[in-house]
This record gives C-alpha cells, structure tokens and sequence, in this order.
C-alpha cells in the first residue's frame, strides 16, 4: 500500500454574483470530482467577493495551506474582474502585459478592437504560465501552486482539461453506498459512530433522502482505501438489518 500522502486542494471562488444568489455557481462539483478522481480531495471551499483585501488575504492563507489552490471566476474584461491583479498582489510581483497571452488576443480581433477593456484579460502576474483552450481566446494562468480560472462554466471546464495533465497525482477517492428507506438517523446514530471509530481513515457520511415511495438514510463511504470503504459499507448493511431494515447497494434513486 502507498502510504504517501495525497496532495491537497483548495478551492476559492470569486464574484459578489455568487454571493448574492444571481448566479448560481456550477464548478464546485465539476472540480471536487475531478480532483477527487485524481487523488487530490478538495480540502476547503471559499465563497469571496470582489473585494482587494478579501481575494489577496485569502489566496495567500489558502496557498499556504494547501498543495494546490483553484481559483474561478473575475478574468474578464470589466471592471469588477480583479482576480488577476489580486493575485499579483498576493505574491508581490508586477501584474503587467504577458507577451504570449497578448499577442495571442491582438491577433485574433480585428484591429481597433483589442481594447483596454480586452487587453485586461492578457495582463497577469509576471512568471505566470498560461492556461489556454479552443473554448476562449482569454487564458487562465498558473502562478507556482496557484492556478486562475474562469467563471463560466464551459470556458473553466475546458481550461481544467488543460491544466489536469501538468497536476500531481494521488490514490483516487473512492466511494461506496448503502440506503435503506425507512430508516431515521437517530436510530443508527451510536452504531454510525462504532463503525466510523474503526475506520478513522475513512469519511463516513449519512445523508437523508425524502421519496414519494418513502423516506430514508443513505451512508456513504469515502477514502483512498477502496477495501476498508467496501467493509464499513458491510458493516453498516448490517446495522440495518439488525435494526429490521431492508438495506439496498449504492445510493438512493433520484427523485
């Protein structure tokens, strides 16, 4: 067994759009499972403003933290689209032109058109390397373990799948399931924390699910070690039936 530890990630994402509930944000999930399919979990997420301090403060916390920290969201062009000179500010350097991102974008528009507005989006961190795709003319960026993103969906998506191959990898994070209908978790309470005290490893999760055909508890267990998981699962089927239940493999139907 690989005893070594899996790297870490943090996870910021930036834009009082998400605070506010306008926009609805999509790339928690998206990362959290890549990341977790690569064998580097998503230790912390945080939901920031467009606010200097706030974005500078908290990516050198979390980049201390962490082997690797996402940030998404605030690349753009307008003038609320800080997180780039903010993460300059974070490492001390200069946030100037990046002569490869520029002269990208410049050939790309017609002339005139590579406003200050657009030339924004080619100004990053000095020593930052880019992020590119097919999906927008706009990069990402890494700077050391610090790697910049975009807000929208597809464009972050895309520019993860560039990113993916150049991260450390990890044991992937594995998951098994157990449901039962009928159960209420105060009932499985006191034998929940039995099995979880002897698989401290692993992250044992109950999560009620509400039906039409009836309400229930699902159990859920994650770690590295694919065996321990499959066991505390087992141990848990058990429980169930012990407590007159009729336990079923995986996780509950969708509604």
């Amino acid at each position: 067994m690989n005893d070594t530890p899996n790297p870490t990630a943090g996870l910021i994402i930036i834009g009082n759009e998400v605070l506010s509930g306008r926009t609805q944000d999509a790339n928690l999930r998206f990362l959290a499972t890549r990341l977790g399919d690569r064998g580097m979990p998503l230790a912390e997420v945080r939901v920031i403003p467009d606010v200097p301090d706030v974005i500078i403060a908290t990516v050198n916390e979390m980049r201390a933290r962490y082997d690797h920290v996402f940030t998404t969201g605030g690349i753009g062009p307008t003038h609320d689209d800080i997180t780039s000179e903010c993460v300059a500010a974070a490492f001390g350097v200069a946030w100037e032109p990046h002569a490869e991102a520029w002269a990208k974008m410049a050939a790309s528009y017609r002339p005139g058109e590579f406003n200050a507005a657009r030339q924004r989006m080619a100004t990053m961190p000095r020593g930052a390397t880019l992020i590119e795709t097919t999906v927008s003319i706009a990069p990402g960026f890494s700077i050391a373990n610090v790697h910049v993103m975009a807000g929208v969906p597809r464009v972050m998506q895309a520019q993860y799948d560039s990113l993916a191959p150049t991260l450390p990898r990890g044991r992937p994070i594995v998951a098994c399931a157990v449901h039962a209908t009928g159960v209420q978790e105060g009932r499985i309470a006191a034998g929940l924390s039995a099995v979880q005290a002897r698989y401290p490893a692993l992250d044992l999760g109950s999560y009620p699910y509400y039906r039409a055909s009836g309400n229930g508890v699902a159990i859920v267990a994650k770690g590295t070690d694919a065996a321990a998981a499959a066991a505390a699962i087992a141990e848990v089927t058990a429980l169930f039936i012990e407590l007159g239940h009729a336990p079923v493999a995986g996780e509950p139907p969708a509604a």
